[in-house]
């Protein structure tokens, strides 16, 4: 077998078809095994059900530029003349030369000119690479309106999502193939976990390829070992780090960064997809209320051994307590439980606030059948308990607190909680923004829920 059929072998076993394969063959483009699998994730594109955005990445060293640059130009800008593709870049001198270094490399054998003043490759067929620089978001701002038939994002993670989906909006295209269907617009991102974008692109990519519930998106993960023209140096420069850094940059850990407040919270040590109810020996439940901020509600139970398990979760915003209500009832009895039948329910102290005409949200709760408690406030001793109870599996602490995977607002909330950089020992107060993302409300339920723990009667507990 020759060096070219080994190629294609390996292509085809990554999900490219055929002439995907041959666009890099004949660029003599040789991508490894998991920018395969990205460039496979990018032809699904083209199918109308099919992805819009494709992210790429993860670990540090895993041939992002690379793939990113060699997928717009040598198989997207081929295959259709007059492609016109926006390659967005964070400013500066490294990578202005990064980009030169990368272009020579992959399109020696493509004919085109590169107008470096303008930053602007152009192909043989029309079809061309705008390099757009940014330093700061506003800088984007000069792209907004203009029309590409692919966006390209290095380093995703350094915006906002509100920037983000703006550049969304120049994704666009009237193109056609020779066959007569239409080019789909596409956006391809590449990162590393860590940044102000961190929240939103997990939550956006992250999550729903680890729930194995991807639509819109595709996230193919790399590590420096899928890479195989690291230097060794390299790889051992980060199996020396340390902390988040070593989980973020070498494992590509998304549920780690700089200032994480639960940096020993393990999504496969903690969060449990099964639950044997008869094990439970008490229930009871914490709410949070809001109502431009999410109203969470959650319910949790303690074996005889000790050990939590938050079995589920009610999580909604700008609804009235009736309606919340209803729905706690609907899922208290799909564990065959009633409001009665708990040992207790807490919340915070805004509840029991008088409001202007002399009632309280407690009183309108109480009368729809749920009867609320003042919580423990604490919030230091609060944030301890919850970090006590997940111990540190990597290094032999076991967990006393399980999070079942139902509960999802609980569990993103608590892997994106950052320290409060005035009180080190206190969680960093985040609101929701305006579409509902982000917030420490399931958080301050779980604290409220911990901190309120009543006492197993009849049960010995470790």
């Amino acid at each position: 077998m020759t060096p070219i059929e080994r190629y294609a072998t390996l292509g085809i076993r990554a999900g490219c078809p055929r002439d995907q394969v041959h666009n890099f063959a004949k660029a003599g483009v040789i991508l490894q095994e998991r920018q395969l699998a990205a460039s496979a994730a990018a032809r699904l594109c083209d199918a109308s059900d099919g992805p819009t955005e494709i992210g790429y990445g993860g670990a540090r060293g895993g041939g992002k530029s690379h793939w990113l640059l060699a997928q717009i130009g040598a198989d997207d800008c081929q295959r259709l003349s007059g492609i016109k593709c926006l390659l967005l870049r964070k400013v500066g001198k490294a990578n202005l030369e990064h980009f030169e270094d990368l272009r020579q490399a992959l399109f020696s054998r493509l004919s085109h000119e590169m107008a470096s003043s303008r930053g602007i490759l152009t192909f043989a067929n029309g079809s061309r690479i705008v390099a757009g620089h940014f330093q700061c978001e506003s800088d984007i701002d000069s792209y907004l309106g203009l029309e590409y038939d692919v966006v390209a994002v290095e380093e995703a993670t350094t915006l906002s999502r509100r920037k983000y989906e703006q550049i969304l909006t120049c994704c666009r295209s009237s193109k056609q193939f020779r066959t007569g269907n239409p080019w789909r617009p596409r956006v391809y991102s590449t990162t590393n976990p860590g940044g102000i974008g961190h929240a939103w692109y997990r939550a956006r990519f992250i999550t729903p390829y680890a729930e194995q519930r991807e639509s819109g998106t595709r996230f193919i993960p790399a590590r420096v070992t899928d890479n195989a023209f690291n230097n060794p140096e390299y790889r051992k420069v980060l199996e020396n780090l340390s902390g988040w850094q070593r989980r973020a940059w070498l494992d590509g850990d998304w549920d780690i960064q700089a200032g994480q407040f639960f940096t020993n919270f393990r999504r496969e040590s903690h969060v449990i997809t099964d639950f044997d109810e008869t094990r439970a020996r008490e229930w009871w439940a914490a709410l949070d209320y809001g109502f431009t901020h999410y109203t969470v509600f959650l319910l949790g139970c303690r074996d005889c051994d000790g050990n939590i398990f938050i079995v589920d979760e009610h999580a909604q915003r700008l609804w009235l307590p009736e309606r919340h209500a209803a729905a706690i009832r609907g899922m208290l009895a799909r564990h065959n439980l009633t409001f009665g039948r708990l040992r207790k329910c807490v919340a915070g102290s805004d509840v029991f606030s008088r409001q202007s005409d002399g009632s309280t949200v407690a009183q309108q709760y109480a009368g729809l059948g749920m009867s609320l408690r003042p919580a423990n406030m604490d919030r230091i001793n609060g944030w301890a308990e919850i970090l006590s109870r997940l111990g540190d599996p990597g290094y032999g602490i076991s967990a006393r607190l399980f999070i079942h995977a139902r509960c999802g607002r609980l569990v993103e909330t608590l892997a994106s909680l950052q320290h409060d950089p005035m009180r080190p020992e206190d969680v960093l107060k985040t609101d929701i923004d305006d579409e509902g993302a982000g917030g420490d409300d399931a958080a301050d339920a779980l604290r409220y829920l911990l901190a309120s723990k009543p006492q197993i009667i009849g049960c010995a507990v470790a």
